[in-house]
């Protein structure tokens, strides 16, 4: 890093907050707790921010955190605990296959809409419901912001290996647009693409009057409220809302104030809108969740993906971790992981490590290991390509930056920043 940009964006009168020697009483953003703590069992920090209704954040928005109970342990782990001890996999399973007899059409149309792009996660969901369960599958892919050559790979394999396929991009002009301001405004450049990947599949839905959908695991498996896990289905507040433009944000942008203030035309935001209620409601859409009914396990659908669709882990590891095999389709990842870092201290690596604990496939001791290593590794690979895409400058990516560290998780000492607290102090 150039050393002049360490702290540009940061007033010379506040980077006294970011003193090594202030421990009370430090401003805490995002609504994070002020006392960190790290989980007895895992590496995630109590830090972690819970998925949230991304057409709805804005600057002001307050993070919800995973929690923890009295033995300091998280709600993700107690909720493996629960995978590990207390559901039937066997009657969850029969559930599965009653679910898929209900939906499964009678005239050889499709039955079911799978969204995903051809990564482990999908291309498990898709395989194992054709040819185990018999399910005719339309998958629908809202495409990265910059494919990777390894991921378009992994897409073109997940297609030939038996799907149908719409592969849907989104308006070039209009999403390097909400990008670039959910960086400057949020210090989240993946958010358009979590908005889109989200309503694809009940917009498609409605669009073709396919009332079931199938994503993957249930992103609450990882730190939202545990009792969110009892449920097959997703919330509908993520997908469906009733249209108004001063309430629904992109990029932390009212859709209102993108129209006035940005030449950007209703039309132009139809992709991020949440689908039509009405046409949602007469179509019956409903979105499961497979990993309500199968054991999910990130590192198995790996092995699975690559058995079945021919899918193919990276030559080499991800920048800011030591995985090869998540999140690697699009070469904004590394950066959507990064800024967690910078916003939340937890890395990619952290992530990681913590899904992989809790399956029992490394221990805590490897975990904290890999964590101190890798989580907060630079993504230097594709930055320029990044920046070019954003069409911003070095230093404004860095004003940026440092603008959105929290003084109660970073501190600057002789030219560096380093986080206060770390899993492995």
């Amino acid at each position: 890093m150039i050393k002049d940009l360490k702290t540009i964006g940061i007033k010379k009168d506040a980077l006294d907050l970011f003193s090594p020697d202030r421990a009370d009483n430090l401003p805490v953003l995002y609504g994070l707790p002020e006392k960190v703590a790290f989980c007895k069992r895992c590496v995630v920090s109590n830090q972690r921010p819970s998925s949230t209704i991304e057409f709805k954040s804005n600057i002001n928005t307050k993070k919800e955190t995973i929690s923890f109970d009295d033995s300091g342990v998280c709600t993700a782990c107690r909720y493996s605990d629960i995978k590990d001890r207390e559901i039937d996999w066997q009657e969850r399973e029969a559930q599965l296959i009653r679910l898929c007899q209900e939906f499964r059409s009678k005239q050889g149309n499709y039955d079911c809409i799978i969204p995903g792009s051809g990564g482990k996660d999908s291309a498990f969901t898709a395989h194992v419901l054709k040819y185990k369960y018999n399910m005719h599958p339309l998958t629908v892919t809202w495409a990265p912001h910059i494919y990777t050559d390894i991921g378009f790979q992994n897409f073109q394999k997940w297609v030939h290996a038996g799907f149908d396929n719409i592969l849907f991009t989104p308006n070039g002009k209009v999403h390097r647009l909400l990008t670039k301001l959910a960086f400057e405004k949020l210090l989240h450049p993946f958010q358009p693409f979590i908005i889109g990947q989200r309503h694809i599949a009940p917009r498609f839905s409605a669009l073709y009057g396919i009332p079931l959908v199938f994503y993957g695991e249930n992103q609450a498996e990882y730190g939202n409220n545990i009792d969110d896990n009892l449920r097959p289905t997703m919330d509908k507040r993520f997908f469906q809302d009733n249209i108004d433009l001063k309430r629904i944000f992109l990029g932390g942008v009212s859709a209102e104030e993108l129209i006035n203030s940005h030449n950007i035309v209703y039309e132009d935001l139809f992709p991020y809108l949440p689908p039509d209620k009405e046409r949602l409601e007469s179509v019956g859409t409903v979105v499961h969740y497979l990993g309500f009914y199968l054991k999910w396990d990130p590192q198995e659908c790996y092995y699975y993906a690559a058995e079945h669709t021919g899918f193919s882990a990276n030559t080499e590891r991800t920048e800011g971790s030591y995985s090869k095999y998540s999140s690697i389709d699009d070469r904004i990842d590394p950066f959507h992981y990064y800024t967690t870092l910078i916003k939340f201290g937890i890395g990619r690596a952290t992530y990681d490590a913590a899904h992989e604990i809790r399956n029992r496939k490394i221990t805590r001791e490897e975990g904290v290991a890999l964590v101190k290593r890798y989580d907060s590794e630079f993504p230097k690979k594709y930055f320029k390509q990044i920046l070019e895409y954003m069409d911003i400058g070095e230093d404004r990516f860095w004003e940026c930056v440092n603008r959105g560290r929290s003084p109660h998780l970073w501190k600057f000492k002789d030219g560096e920043w380093s986080l206060r607290h770390a899993v492995w102090m």
